[in-house]
């Protein structure tokens, strides 16, 4: 594990829960070793803060570039540690499915946002396919998590976060097979994802995709 991880981690998990009084539910289903797939709502750019920081194990997410090289100096700093992907770029999507499967193939957490990008409006939106493209072809268990508050910790334009209690919840493992190459599988397998978030989050369902926000 990298040094920076490894300190950010040691400073960051007492952070959240003194500061933002923060509250998991299912920490069980994450196995002590081995892959597994971590899809989550998406509130904040703080989810991917605050969820490896109430974990144990390690947790490796993919974020835009803009993360990494401008803006925010917070999000930078969290951001380390992550992968970085250029969402403009013609083979994005697959770039990122590539070293999301690599991460998974040497045993470790993956954490993935099916929505594509935060909530606009705190509704959870339709999931890509991405994450079922990576539970079919890795034969990683997915498990369901939801976000809960963190929309209020640093809202979209704030520069500072603010104090408010958060959750997470984390549901049980769910196993999926089917062909990774058949758009009707990557479907189903989506859905079925996407609707064990809603239970745990008790969000309001959009059967669109979300929009990026602007910040």
């Amino acid at each position: 594990m990298p040094v920076f991880y490894t300190v950010a981690k040691f400073l960051s998990t007492p952070a959240v829960h003194v500061l933002w009084r923060a509250r998991i539910d299912g920490r069980q289903h994450v196995p002590a070793q081995g892959p597994a797939i971590l899809a989550s709502n998406h509130l904040s750019v703080l989810d991917s803060f605050f969820l490896p920081a109430l974990l144990p194990r390690r947790v490796t997410f993919v974020a835009k570039n803009e993360y990494f090289t401008s803006g925010n100096p917070i999000t930078k700093m969290i951001m380390q540690g992550n992968l970085a992907i250029d969402r403009d770029s013609a083979t994005a999507a697959q770039d990122m499915l590539d070293a999301a499967a690599g991460v998974l193939k040497a045993g470790e957490l993956f954490g993935i946002y099916p929505e594509g990008t935060r909530s606009p409006d705190g509704r959870l939106y339709k999931g890509k396919i991405g994450v079922a493209w990576l539970a079919l072809t890795t034969g990683a268990p997915v498990l369901p998590v939801a976000m809960i508050g963190t929309e209020k910790v640093l809202p979209p334009g704030s520069s500072l976060p603010r104090l408010h209690r958060i959750a997470v919840r984390i549901g049980e493992p769910l196993a999926f097979t089917g062909d990774p190459g058949r758009a009707r599988d990557r479907r189903q397998v989506t859905d079925e994802v996407m609707a064990a978030i809603q239970r745990l989050s008790g969000q309001e369902y959009v059967p669109t995709y979300a929009k990026r926000p602007n910040a």
